[in-house]
């Protein structure tokens, strides 16, 4: 497990910039809680081409453990891709959730839609925050504030308010019904 290079942390940055905004800075000076000293931070780390996001305390507790033996370590966020490019993976929804800018809220109708891969329709829309741009990355959450996964806009917040029922709001990216659909993967 070593840390990320200059250009793996900009593509890391770059990609959470567009689902917590300024907020990016609350995930790195999160004090970890851990142990006697409150002073251990949050960092990020990169083993097999996944990224770590894991406590400092906990990061000095496993160079006992050799890299081939680690076989993870705190909660992985996202993967680069042969071709380099960052993804964010569903095991990071917890950390986006709770540093959101923007939101959408599904309908319950939709919620099965949406947790088997399906892009939300305006059909399915409860509600969003206010002032959402186009492309900007969203947390998609049921009508009782629970995430269900995250994704990008396809229409501003004024733009959804004119589209017809059947018109895409939000394209998919990752959703928690994943964990079922790649059992067999893990």
């Amino acid at each position: 497990m070593r840390p990320l290079d200059e250009e793996e942390t900009k593509a890391v940055f770059e990609k959470l910039y567009q689902y917590v905004g300024k907020n990016i800075k609350h995930l790195i000076e999160r004090p970890a809680g851990e142990g006697k000293d409150d002073d251990g931070h949050y960092c990020f780390r990169l083993q097999k081409n996944r990224v770590y996001y894991v406590s400092e305390a906990l990061v000095k507790r496993a160079t006992n453990v050799g890299r081939e033996h680690l076989v993870a370590l705190g909660t992985c966020i996202g993967k680069f891709t042969k071709g380099g490019k960052f993804r964010l993976t569903v095991t990071c929804l917890d950390l986006l959730a709770a540093h959101a800018r923007f939101k959408i809220w599904l309908k319950p109708s939709a919620e099965m839609s949406f947790l088997y891969g399906n892009h939300v329709l305006k059909a399915g829309l409860g509600r969003i925050t206010e002032n959402t741009p186009q492309y900007q990355g969203v947390v998609i959450y049921n009508m009782s504030d629970v995430p269900l996964g995250f994704g990008s806009t396809a229409k501003s917040t004024q733009d959804c308010r004119k589209l017809e029922p059947n018109a895409i709001v939000a394209f998919h990216q990752a959703d928690i019904g994943e964990y079922l659909r790649t059992e067999d993967d893990l």
